[in-house]
């Protein structure tokens, strides 16, 4: 397992030592949840085609299609109770995963460096969940969430922060400030997270402290949503959304010198 990572996408696919390209199948299916992206010229392409299904629609209470890479894995076997970011009572596993751990950091500095292209249904993020080897290592730091319709006059709302989720020892603190921020732009996000600490930057500018921080490993999770059911009024065509990833890097902590 590796303890830094510095992902330029230099060949022509993912290395599946590192990513996989299923979000969260233990609930769906690798057919299911297989996500839609390209990797050529240095960079990563996540879309999400018109064509492409839903995500879990028998059980996500809102329309959902996902194109989401993650650098782990875990769930318990078929028919079990036990998996990752649990969206509902009483999910079961439907098919069988195999234990990945590609890259779960336990502090550090992670970062992403990214363009989208969005539309008044469609959002981008990129979070790092805990790895939930128990319920309770499951809070997740957000590092940049951005929903389309927030995007206007070369601005946009910005989500970070930290979701508690089943973790007794975190307080939910989430927010999404407007930053005058071209989404469709290349820009990095990032966060420095230390024991009991989370700083989080844009293009290298501090925006955000917290002086909290989840104290286990976590995985990454990059992805980009589309929810058809807050489509424009009167809109008939599906529109595409797209990720374009050039980076993204992980470094363990330095310690400060006493």
């Amino acid at each position: 397992m590796r303890d830094e990572l510095d992902e330029r996408f230099a060949g022509e696919d993912l290395d599946t030592d590192v990513w996989s390209p299923y979000y969260l199948p233990h609930w769906s299916s690798r057919a299911g949840s297989a996500a839609t992206y390209e990797v050529r010229d240095g960079e990563l392409r996540l879309s999400i085609p018109a064509d492409q299904p839903l995500w879990c629609p028998d059980l996500h209470a809102e329309p959902l299609r996902v194109s989401c890479l993650q650098t782990g894995s875990s769930a318990g076997p078929l028919g079990s109770t036990v998996g990752q970011q649990p969206f509902a009572d009483g999910l079961v596993v439907r098919e069988e995963q195999p234990t990945f751990w590609g890259y779960t950091p336990h502090h550090g500095h992670v970062e992403v460096t990214l363009r989208a292209t969005l539309t008044e249904r469609s959002m981008f993020s990129l979070w790092l969940s805990g790895i939930e080897d128990v319920p309770e290592r499951s809070g997740e730091i957000c590092v940049v969430e951005v929903f389309g319709d927030t995007v206007r006059d070369g601005t946009a709302a910005v989500g970070m922060g930290l979701h508690r989720f089943r973790d007794p020892a975190l307080t939910e603190d989430f927010t999404a400030e407007r930053y005058p921020l071209d989404v469709a732009a290349f820009h990095t996000y990032a966060v420095d997270w230390a024991p009991g600490s989370l700083v989080f930057t844009i293009d290298g500018e501090v925006v955000r402290r917290l002086d909290q921080a989840p104290d286990y490993p976590v995985q990454l999770m990059l992805g980009l949503f589309d929810f058809p059911a807050r489509a424009a009024p009167g809109r008939t065509e599906v529109p595409v959304p797209e990720l374009v990833v050039t980076s993204v890097r992980g470094r363990p902590r330095v310690p400060a010198q006493r």
